[in-house]
């Protein structure tokens, strides 16, 4: 089973169908997936970083975020499909910055998870 998405057709799913999360770094749109893992989809365009090492940089340090917040990411009652768009500020910030705000962002979930959980219970 693949941990990512590769084609369009889920990208757009996961638009669509996902939550926005807006943050100064990024966007995260989340989409509830049936699978027993998490799925990831990185966007940079070049409107944010014109230059291809930069938006490979950006995607690279996205990537890693997501890795080291795997536990993190495992303590959500549900599995998700995740699409992260940077935003021009990633390009200048370090990779701690963008932990911070992917954390930040997984709060913000967990937090809509457990409102949805007890709409569901009534």
């Amino acid at each position: 089973m693949k941990n990512h998405l590769c084609d369009s057709g889920e990208f757009k799913s996961v638009y669509a169908k996902g939550r926005r999360y807006n943050g100064s770094l990024m966007t995260a749109f989340v989409a509830n997936n049936d699978l027993g893992e998490h799925r990831l989809g990185i966007s940079v365009s070049k409107k944010t970083a014109n230059r291809a090492v930069d938006r490979n940089r950006a995607k690279r340090i996205l990537r890693e975020s997501f890795r080291l917040r795997a536990l993190l990411l495992q303590s959500l009652s549900r599995r998700y499909d995740w699409v992260l768009n940077g935003k021009r500020q990633l390009g200048t910030s370090c990779l701690h910055d963008s932990i911070g705000e992917l954390e930040s962002i997984i709060s913000r979930v967990e937090l809509d998870e457990k409102s949805l959980s007890t709409i569901e219970r009534k």
